[in-house]
């Protein structure tokens, strides 16, 4: 029996379609200071959001999660040219946020959290941000009412050691 044309494609096209898809890139390694924006749209893709700068730039978050390692900060100058790039999930930048922060300055700075659930008996939410690192933790950070109350490191229970198995 003989396919017709068409499905003899088929494979060709599925191919064409992955590797179109592998255009954009999980890292902006590649991206470059002074490329445009369609440049970088173009090679990393959409964004998770747009933030606005303090300059009247723009700042593309690109979140590798929810539970990714990851989230890249790429900034734009006013003209839309690549001022440059970091990977914000790390100590760093955690130390930089203070009580009182408000949550769009937080979503500005770390972006989206991995998870967000409500704070429990208080109010607001306790947002979590998985990061790569060797003592295998995650962060959390109080939002009530708009604002950052506290945060700190706690255990990743993601992480075979920081499993605890209770024992009869």
């Amino acid at each position: 029996m003989t396919l017709p044309r068409t499905w003899r494609l088929a494979p060709l096209l599925g191919a064409a379609l992955v590797l179109a898809g592998c255009a954009t890139s999980y890292a902006p390694g590649a991206l470059r200071p002074g490329m445009s924006s369609a440049d970088v749209l173009q090679m990393m893709g959409p964004p998770n959001a747009r933030h606005a700068q303090p300059d009247g730039g723009q700042r593309l978050e690109y979140a590798r999660g929810p539970y990714g390692l990851h989230t890249y900060m790429v900034d734009l100058d006013p003209q839309g040219r690549l001022r440059g790039w970091q990977q914000v999930l790390d100590e760093a930048n955690f130390n930089a946020i203070t009580p009182g922060m408000p949550r769009e300055e937080l979503l500005r700075r770390l972006g989206r959290p991995g998870q967000a659930r409500p704070g429990g008996w208080q109010p607001g939410e306790l947002w979590t941000y998985h990061f790569d690192n060797v003592f295998c933790k995650m962060w959390q950070v109080e939002v009530i009412d708009g604002r950052v109350r506290s945060w700190g490191l706690t255990p990743d229970p993601r992480c075979p050691e920081n499993v605890v198995i209770d024992v009869l």
